[in-house]
């Protein structure tokens, strides 16, 4: 709302809690589906286990534009900068967890994988994974600490996970 003496210009850039927090849910959004867009490329079989981590992965996905509107609604008011900053970032943490989860259960022993990927292959896939969540621990963590590097660390793996797996292909199919 526009009250006053004040702009548009100037009442739309006091929602800029608004933009970063659908900039970085969008991109991590993004990536997420990227990322198991591409894991799925290399899981061939699936089981009841699998459907229900699957599932539990995605619930948390879907949760997150909730850490989003608590984001933009509050991250301007220092006494709530924290709490949201750190529901965010654990919302990030336990979507990272159910994907490492995921990934595991199916890679394990090759469990439900195409056995022509690489052993080398799969450790450089799951070494990110595990690293990515160990790193949203810590962001979670940070955020108690420092509104900002939380943050900061949060968009960063954004762009990290952007970035393509060294050492792996796409299954041929």
């Amino acid at each position: 709302h526009v009250g006053g003496e004040e702009s548009l210009f100037a009442a739309l850039a006091k929602q800029w809690p608004s933009y970063l927090g659908y900039a970085i849910s969008f991109i991590t959004i993004g990536i997420v589906w990227a990322n198991h867009h591409n894991r799925f490329r290399y899981i061939v079989r699936s089981n009841h286990v699998l459907l229900f981590l699957n599932t539990l992965f995605l619930m948390c996905v879907a949760f997150i534009p909730f850490p989003t509107a608590l984001l933009a609604e509050y991250m301007k008011d220092p006494e709530y900068q924290t709490t949201v900053v750190a529901v965010y970032s654990g919302v990030l943490l336990v979507t990272s967890i159910f994907f490492v989860t995921l990934w595991l259960y199916a890679s394990s022993d090759y469990r439900l994988l195409d056995r022509s990927l690489s052993p080398g292959a799969l450790r450089v896939m799951t070494r990110r994974y595990v690293v990515g969540t160990l790193l949203y621990a810590v962001t979670f963590v940070i955020s108690f600490v420092s509104v900002t590097l939380a943050l900061t660390l949060i968009i960063g793996l954004a762009l990290t996970f952007m970035l393509p797996e060294p050492g792996s292909r796409s299954p041929s199919k």
